[in-house]
């Protein structure tokens, strides 16, 4: 065998082999985040409007069991819903106890949870996400990435419904608020 075509076949089995030994090289993608479709969780912060009822209308953080407490409502559950259908909640509660027959009500978010991003980025620690925040996003709010950072892919831990997943985010994938992110160190 020519020693042209010799080295070029090592040269390709070492490519192979190194493959499989990059970060995160044998971690299943997790499943694809849509901001547009963004629910309410814990520590999260809204603003509750009750139009032309200035005592019905305030900031409210969701507490760690997923809750509200509004004035004249009580404990009232925000987490796993969307702006729309809490202020949907928030609206047939005040009908239903008497306290408004037509209330026009909104609910926006002031503050999002935030993401935490840890390994080889200048400033590792918790950021505040903002709506259609990127993976490459999320490092760019952390200082960037570090001269020694893997930045093909990284892990992330993701709260998904009622249980955890692990998985690997590409650059341009959405990050989800709450999201713990790894950026590896590269070994070459």
């Amino acid at each position: 065998m020519p020693t042209s075509r010799r080295n070029l076949l090592l040269a390709l089995s070492a490519g192979v082999l190194l493959a499989g030994c990059a970060p995160g090289s044998g971690l299943e993608p997790v499943p694809p985040y849509d901001p547009a479709q963004y629910r309410l969780g814990t520590d999260d912060e809204v603003r509750v409007i009750t139009y032309g009822q200035d005592q019905l209308t305030g900031d409210f953080r969701i507490d760690s069991a997923g809750r509200i407490d509004l004035p004249l409502l009580g404990d009232i559950r925000a987490a796993g819903l969307t702006t729309p259908e809490l202020a949907d909640q928030i609206r047939a509660g005040l009908r239903q106890k008497g306290i408004l027959r037509d209330a026009d009500v909104a609910v926006q978010v002031t503050a999002y949870r935030l993401v935490s991003i840890i390994g080889e980025v200048a400033h590792p620690g918790q950021y505040a996400y903002q709506p259609g925040m990127t993976l490459l996003s999320a490092v760019a709010a952390a200082g960037g990435f570090t001269y020694r950072s893997w930045q093909k892919n990284a892990y992330v831990v993701r709260q998904e419904g009622g249980h955890v997943v692990t998985g690997s985010l590409l650059p341009q994938d959405f990050v989800k608020p709450g999201d713990v992110i790894k950026i590896y160190e590269r070994h070459f």
